[in-house]
């Protein structure tokens, strides 16, 4: 039976990136992988066809599909919209309606691209960590929200707000991760000033007691950004609230030199077939100032398409090929333009690097 994946585009280099992934994917059909594929509009895109950044049919199909792959979304010809149809909206609604709530953010550093960063080689070669950020929480989402008048001034409020099962839920896929990988978590809140943190820290040392296989540390947020550019390899799966997650993540990510590099995964409960409902994108976002002239790193976005193969798919070893893939054309000296550090050094476009990739799939 093939599995079905819905195609979201987006603006900017979104359609550029996905382009590439269509090839991986089209790639694996003539291995016997059969994949239902279905397209749509988000974002801007969608804005121009209906006037919304997510049209209810688009909706509907992402509720039914195995897997949703997105690209990017927003650009400046956007930023007039009123908030409430802004490209980024349509984003969040995906995320909110398919209750994605546990987000994979993987920082992984090539060895080829180790030089690249701005970490010493010794201190992010070889780094291959996961952060767990609950995504439909916390205080992007508590009420009471708003800016108000008070004593003749303004006042900016938002309101850190967790219940125990949505800590709890998120906690446990952190587990999950954790058994299948080194068996070592970390969660980071900051139950020194923060009863929400308190609450956070009771919660998963409660959902630890079901797995005694997984040595469990706890860390406060600030205390964990210094040491993820301290020395970041002392972690493997970091989990934590929606305003630390978005923050700590970002720092990850720079960790591997380019935003470009970065997958991620916002999952949500199990469906029918025992697997997650599931939504797929790269970090990066639609970088309208390179939108269309091939300059794109299409590397995130392929690596999204793995860790669907992976978790959504159950293709752990078609994810792993596509990650050696991408790792041979790294070794072998290719990049775009957002890798290249070495002056005098020609970088290839966002097609011949999807070229590449698929070439050295096939030769695997």
């Amino acid at each position: 039976m093939a599995h079905s994946l819905l195609i979201l585009p987006g603006d900017g280099i979104g359609p550029e990136v996905m382009a590439e992934v269509r090839k991986v994917i089209d790639w694996f059909g003539t291995k016997g992988h059969a994949f239902d594929v279905s397209e749509d509009l988000v974002g801007g895109a969608a804005y121009d066809a209906h006037g919304t950044p997510l049209h209810d049919d688009t909706m509907a199909k992402a509720q039914e599909v195995d897997a949703v792959l997105l690209g990017a979304v927003g650009g400046p010809k956007y930023d007039v919209l009123d908030f409430s149809v802004k490209p980024e909206r349509g984003l969040l609604r995906l995320r909110k309606e398919m209750d994605l709530f546990a987000n994979l953010r993987p920082a992984q550093c090539f060895d080829a691209l180790a030089d690249f960063s701005s970490l010493k080689r010794e201190v992010v070669a070889g780094l291959d960590i996961v952060i767990v950020r609950e995504l439909t929480s916390g205080i992007y989402f508590g009420e009471p929200r708003g800016i108000i008048t008070e004593n003749n001034e303004r006042v900016g409020i938002n309101t850190q707000r967790y219940t125990e099962s949505e800590i709890e839920r998120v906690a446990r896929s952190a587990f999950e991760l954790a058994m299948k990988r080194n068996r070592k978590l970390c969660s980071m809140e900051k139950a020194n000033v923060m009863e929400s943190g308190i609450l956070w820290r009771e919660v998963v040392t409660e959902v630890g007691k079901d797995y005694p296989e997984v040595a469990l540390s706890h860390m406060y947020a600030d205390a964990g950004a210094m040491q993820l550019c301290r020395w970041p390899k002392q972690f493997d799966v970091i989990v934590t609230d929606n305003l630390f997650g978005d923050l700590l993540s970002d720092a990850a990510a720079m960790l591997t030199g380019s935003l470009g590099m970065l997958p991620s995964a916002s999952l949500g409960a199990p469906m029918a077939n025992g697997r997650p409902k599931a939504l797929y994108e790269p970090v990066h976002g639609s970088a309208p100032d390179i939108a269309g002239q091939g300059k794109a790193n299409p590397i995130a976005c392929i690596l999204s398409f793995a860790m669907a193969l992976r978790y959504s798919f159950d293709l752990g070893d078609e994810a792993t090929r596509v990650e050696k893939a991408v790792e041979t054309v790294l070794a072998d000296g290719l990049r775009t333009a957002d890798l290249l550090g070495e002056e005098g050094k020609s970088p290839v476009s966002t097609s011949e690097m999807g070229d590449a990739i698929v070439a050295a799939l096939a030769a695997a």
